[in-house]
C-alpha cells in the first residue's frame, strides 16, 4: 500500500498541476471515441501501452477478455458495452487479448493425451462458469496446433478467444445496429508482454498482423 500512497503523493504534487487545464475539461463530461475491452491482468496497462490521456478511452477489463454474448449474463461488461455505445456514442471498440492469459491457460487440457483433461476449478465456481465464455474459442483455432505443444497450443488459444470474444460482442443489439449503420468498427487485438507489440485481427485475411501494418492500410504510415 505504501507504493500507492508514494503515488499519489506524487500525483497530485507533480503531475496532477501540469495537467490541470485537461482534467478542469474532463471535470463535467468524457467523450472517449474509443471502448477498450481488456483482460484484468495487471501487466496490461492499455494508457502505458497507447501512451493515451484521461478521457481518451473509455475501459472495461474482466479476466480472459471476455464478452458475454447478449442475453447470456447480463451485468457489468453488457452495462458497459451499452452505455459506451448508446450514450458515450464511441467509434470503435476494440477486445484485447495477452500473452501468457492465466484465464485461457485455466482452460487447456492438463494432459496432451486427452483433451478433456481440464483443471480443477471446484473451488472458483465463479470463475469456472465465466470461463465457459471461452469455450466457443475452440472454433476458431488456427488449423495444424497440435496439443503436443502446449505454448503454441495457448497462444493460438489466445488468438482465437480474442475472435470469440469479438463475434460475442456482435450478439449486442447496440452493437448490430451501430455496425449496421457505419457508426462504429470493431477491432480485435494480441498484446505481447514480452516484446510490447501488438497484433490486429485482419478479416480480409483472416489472420493476426501486427498493427503498424493495419495502422499504414488504414490511416498511412506511422511517425
Amino acid at each position: 500500500m505504501q507504493r500507492l500512497f508514494d503515488g499519489y503523493k506524487k500525483f497530485r504534487s507533480s503531475v496532477f498541476p501540469q495537467a490541470k487545464d485537461r482534467f478542469r475539461l474532463l471535470a463535467d463530461r468524457q467523450a472517449p471515441e474509443v471502448l477498450f475491452i481488456t483482460c484484468a491482468d495487471s501487466r496490461v496497462v492499455p494508457d502505458l501501452i497507447l501512451q493515451t490521456e484521461p478521457g481518451d478511452m473509455f475501459l472495461c477489463r474482466t479476466a480472459g477478455n471476455i464478452v458475454p454474448p447478449q442475453g447470456a449474463m447480463p451485468g457489468g461488461v453488457s452495462a458497459t458495452i451499452e452505455y459506451a455505445v448508446e450514450v458515450l456514442k464511441v467509434r470503435h471498440i476494440i477486445v484485447c487479448g495477452h500473452s501468457d492469459c492465466g484465464a485461457i491457460k485455466a482452460v487447456l487440457p492438463t494432459d496432451p493425451a486427452d483433451p478433456g483433461a481440464r483443471r480443477d476449478l471446484s473451488r472458483l465456481p465463479l470463475t469456472a462458469k465465466w470461463l465457459g465464455y471461452t469455450e466457443p474459442a475452440w472454433k476458431y483455432l488456427e488449423p495444424g496446433i497440435s496439443a503436443d505443444d502446449p505454448r503454441a497450443l495457448h497462444t493460438a488459444l489466445i488468438h482465437a478467444n480474442v475472435i470469440a470474444q469479438l463475434e460475442n460482442l456482435k450478439t449486442h443489439p447496440e452493437v448490430a445496429r451501430a455496425l449496421a449503420h457505419s457508426t462504429l468498427e470493431v477491432h480485435g487485438w494480441y498484446y505481447d508482454i514480452l516484446t510490447g507489440a501488438i497484433e490486429a485481427w485482419d478479416q480480409n485475411t483472416r489472420r493476426f498482423r501486427p498493427l503498424e501494418e493495419m495502422a499504414v492500410m488504414s490511416t498511412g504510415p506511422l511517425p
